[in-house]
């Protein structure tokens, strides 16, 4: 199963259990990228968020036209800042960013519960570290990719490029097949796999 890649001058096609590493500068503006990624040619989505409410993600969808009908959402950080939480069958809560394996089990139950192409945006594993740690991240990382790979989705994780080393940066870098660099002017370069 392949799924349309649309990013800047690039339009490709990725196989199911691509994992997609998306760097950027700790304010870029990653909203286009992340909602081009979900819109295009899927069924069912998951959005991740470690940094906006699972409403502000749903306000985020409705602005860049997104189907929300398709979205489901897991919202790390309303519970533990104490925030309502709004009942939404496709709203989804863990405990706190730093929860990694309810991270996992959410993503896990969302792609087995669903059908046809899925895509899973992660926004943010930088946020996630910040909580957590970057071992434990990277560790779930691998796991989340291994989903992916099971079931034919794809995933689209976001990575400050600005708040960690060269070494973790890389360390990442090498657990994805495809790289979008965006640059803090607003370029985009995508790294794909050698044919």
């Amino acid at each position: 199963m392949d799924y349309t890649l649309a990013v800047g001058d690039t339009e490709t096609t990725i196989p199911g259990g691509t994992g997609v590493l998306l760097l950027h500068p700790s304010i870029g503006e990653t909203d286009r990228i992340d909602t081009d990624f979900l819109k295009a040619d899927t069924d069912n989505f998951l959005v991740v968020s470690t940094r906006t409410t699972a409403r502000e993600v749903e306000q985020k969808l409705e602005h860049y036209d997104v189907d929300e009908s398709r979205a489901e959402i897991l919202d790390t950080i309303s519970v533990e800042r104490g925030y309502s939480r709004r009942s939404a069958d496709h709203f989804h809560y863990v405990s706190s960013p730093d929860d990694l394996d309810g991270v996992v089990s959410q993503i896990e139950s969302f792609l087995g519960s669903h059908a046809g192409k899925r895509r899973v945006s992660i926004d943010s594993l930088t946020e996630l570290a910040y909580y957590a740690d970057v071992d434990g991240v990277y560790d779930a990382t691998i796991e989340i990719l291994d989903l992916l790979d099971e079931h034919e989705a794809v995933g689209l994780f976001h990575l400050s490029h600005e708040v960690h080393d060269a070494a973790v940066l890389e360390r990442f870098r090498d657990l994805f097949d495809v790289v979008i660099d965006l640059t803090d002017d607003g370029e985009v370069t995508v790294e794909l796999p050698e044919e």
